[in-house]
């Protein structure tokens, strides 16, 4: 095995971490809003890295990986925030321990 291969491996290896302590996350949070939240970080670094290992990997794919990174990274954010939102609107139950609501402030 090359150097290039065991680097690659590495990389998704931490990205496969990210995406599995993001899981337990979902489990450990509270309410609709900190999984989401929990579930949208370590999704995006964890995909970001274990697509990146590949294409250290295959270093042949390294211009369509790339692509798929940004597109991961510019759309995964953004539908959350969107899904969240929709949520607050319809009036989802938050956590008893949630303590601000910037999104409530803002509409009174």
């Amino acid at each position: 095995m090359e150097i290039i291969e065991i680097i690659g491996a590495v990389v998704t290896l931490i990205g496969s971490v990210f995406i599995l302590l993001g899981s337990i996350g979902l489990v450990r949070m509270p309410d609709f809003y900190n999984r989401i939240q929990t579930g949208t970080k370590a999704s995006t670094l964890g995909t970001m890295l274990s697509v990146l290992g590949i294409g250290i990997i295959h270093l042949d794919w390294i211009g369509k990986i790339v692509i798929l990174i940004l597109f991961v990274l510019m759309t995964n954010p953004i539908s959350s925030h969107v899904i969240a939102r929709a949520a607050h609107n319809i009036k989802v139950k938050q956590s008893s321990r949630t303590i601000v609501d910037k999104l409530e402030e803002e509409t009174k």
